[in-house]
């Protein structure tokens, strides 16, 4: 069992023996976890959802001529969940030198709470529940093939790369019929905390038992993607000397114009596609935003310096500053990878 040592308390202490000013230098930038909208699953262990498969068509007939029924088709996908849990120990004696217990345990709970974070966001990049099913699947699963071998492939872009050092643009349209967390029926969403105290006990090595402060975390999610086009996957975005960083680099804006008219709607000012004609349901609500890491996001700027490009612009979205191309914002995920495979 992991545990916290003296040695690892007094890394944590200034020489007055106070707690120390900590800098998180693992810390990390994942904006997708901000900004996923999150639905109570309408199971206990998964959300299921329907989608219409078949369109019903007429037919062109002629006088005394007769028409045949017809039928629309309909499916339903369930999206799992995974539960990730911890549990963070501390020797009640040694927490409480110095006076300093509250803090001592805070400082490991708050590490404890950014892992997890980066984890779940690695999931919902790259989860593959048929390969870890203790995992849900991922946005890169659910887009691992191009046109020819999926159906939605038609929103996967194939920007070029073709070795294992690659990159991911993402358009993720949020909403809650199309891209959303979800989180066990009856439950809380997001990550649980929950301070045990000292009353659950701690054993050492050879099962003897000492007195410990305990915490605990749990988080229950899913994904669901109940309206596949409202995402869009860029990939093999060759991120080495021969892509990005080559004398003919991918064209990342013109990669990204194209996204916008590929999504049913998209806003009057994004592609100017604003309805669909689906009956009864109209136009979805949708937040839009983009997501990169920060090496393709290095070369939006370069790219954009260089060809003087006046759609990437500086602006505020709640509140906050942020760059947007054509009004929508471009998020940083450091979980998305510089060293994806091909996606064929």
């Amino acid at each position: 069992m992991a545990s916290l040592t003296l040695a690892d308390l007094g890394r944590r202490m200034d020489p007055d023996g106070r707690i120390a000013d900590m800098s998180e230098i693992l810390s990390q930038c994942n904006e997708v976890m901000d900004d996923i909208p999150m639905v109570e699953g309408n199971l206990v262990t998964g959300h299921v959802v329907t989608l219409r498969t078949a369109l019903p068509k007429g037919t062109f007939r002629r006088f005394n001529q007769g028409v045949g029924y017809t039928k629309s088709g309909a499916a339903q996908i369930t999206f799992g969940m995974a539960m990730l849990d911890a549990y963070s120990q501390i020797d009640k004696a040694l927490a409480d030198l110095g006076g300093n217990t509250a803090a001592n345990r805070e400082k490991e709970d708050v590490a404890h709470m950014e892992g997890m974070s980066q984890q779940m966001c690695g999931i919902s990049m790259y989860g593959n529940a048929w390969t870890a099913p203790e995992q849900f699947s991922g946005f890169s699963t659910f887009y691992s093939a191009l046109a020819a071998t999926a159906q939605n492939g038609v929103n996967v872009f194939d920007c070029g790369g073709t070795a294992s050092a690659n990159a991911s643009l993402w358009l993720i349209g949020w909403g809650e019929s199309t891209a959303y967390g979800i989180y066990p029926k009856g439950l809380k969403g997001g990550l649980q905390f929950e301070n045990k105290g000292d009353v659950v006990p701690a054993y050492d090595s050879s099962q003897r038992r000492y007195e410990a402060y305990t915490s605990y975390f749990s988080w229950r999610m899913g994904l669901a993607i109940e309206d596949w086009r409202y995402i869009v996957r860029m990939c093999n975005i060759d991120t080495t000397s021969a892509g990005l960083a080559g004398a003919t680099p991918p064209d990342l804006f013109a990669i990204m114009s194209k996204a916008a008219v590929r999504l049913p709607t998209a806003g009057r000012a994004f592609s100017g596609i604003t309805k669909t004609d689906a009956p009864n349901k109209g136009t979805p609500p949708v937040s839009l935003k983009f997501y990169c890491n920060r090496t393709v996001r290095e070369y939006l700027d370069i790219q954009a310096i260089r060809d003087k490009n006046v759609l990437l612009r500086p602006t505020e979205y709640d509140g906050r500053p942020v760059v947007t191309f054509r009004g929508v914002p471009i998020g940083v995920v450091d979980q998305l990878l510089d060293t994806e495979a091909r996606v064929t």
